[in-house]
């Protein structure tokens, strides 16, 4: 018969603590440092993802409620084709691009490209940040949340600056708030700032050429935009040629 050995005490204690421990609830897992909880704040140390290509100033003049935003990136002052990125602000991550618009719609913008004042008959786009309240079309609502005004007077005729045909460009518009009285048809020509600014500046269809200062993108693209767009969510769009966003 074989001698019991001496059970060292450091693994009786081990032992012991095991069976102290089973079946009790353990320890609740921590967040790691900056990660949301239910009530937390947002990414890694604190931080929220703001709208990228954007520098301080433009990030200011973005609305604090607005939770919404169309980003047209110029790609240069002086041209005339440009990139649209959607995004919607999450309230625990910030600013999250909206897999919709994918890598970047291609668009459209002014002829001459981009101007930080603009004037009627400039052929630029105007550079800022603005509210999107109010669409139409000569179509009939897809179904937007948007106030839509479906009007005859949407019609258009006439070819475009490299003679594209420019019928059917106004068949869908989304009203960008430069020069007009917010929530109005697109059609108002109010000009709070005077007629000698311009005004009538929209994301519309594209005619497959430059714009005289507005945005466009293909008609399927615009479809999409009036179903995404929600009033409620105070959307916005920012638009200028990328070293102008950078400001």
């Amino acid at each position: 018969m074989h001698a019991r050995r001496a059970v060292p005490a450091v693994l009786l204690l081990a032992a012991l603590t095991a069976l102290w421990g089973y079946g009790r609830s353990s320890p609740e897992p921590q967040p790691a440092p900056g990660v949301r909880t239910g009530n937390g704040v947002a990414a890694q140390g604190g931080h929220v993802a703001e709208l990228p290509g954007l520098g301080a100033a433009t990030r200011g003049a973005v609305p604090a409620e607005a939770r919404q935003a169309v980003v047209v990136t110029g790609e240069g002052p002086d041209s005339s084709r440009s990139s649209v990125r959607l995004y919607r602000r999450d309230p625990a991550r910030g600013w999250m691009p909206e897999p919709l618009a994918g890598a970047g719609w291609p668009a459209h913008n002014g002829e001459r490209g981009w101007s930080d004042h603009h004037v009627e008959g400039d052929l630029r786009s105007p550079v800022g940040v603005y509210g999107l309240t109010g669409a139409g079309g000569l179509l009939d609502d897809p179904g937007t949340r948007l106030p839509y005004d479906r009007e005859a007077a949407f019609t258009i005729g006439g070819t475009g600056s490299l003679g594209e045909p420019l019928a059917g460009s106004f068949d869908y518009v989304v009203a960008i708030d430069y020069n007009r009285e917010p929530g109005t048809t697109p059609l108002d020509r109010t000009r709070p700032l005077g007629a000698e600014r311009g005004g009538g500046i929209w994301l519309h269809v594209d005619h497959n050429g430059p714009t005289q200062g507005c945005v466009s993108l293909t008609r399927p693209q615009m479809r999409e935009l009036l179903l995404w767009l929600d009033p409620e969510q105070r959307p916005v769009i920012v638009m200028g040629d990328a070293a102008a966003l950078l400001r």
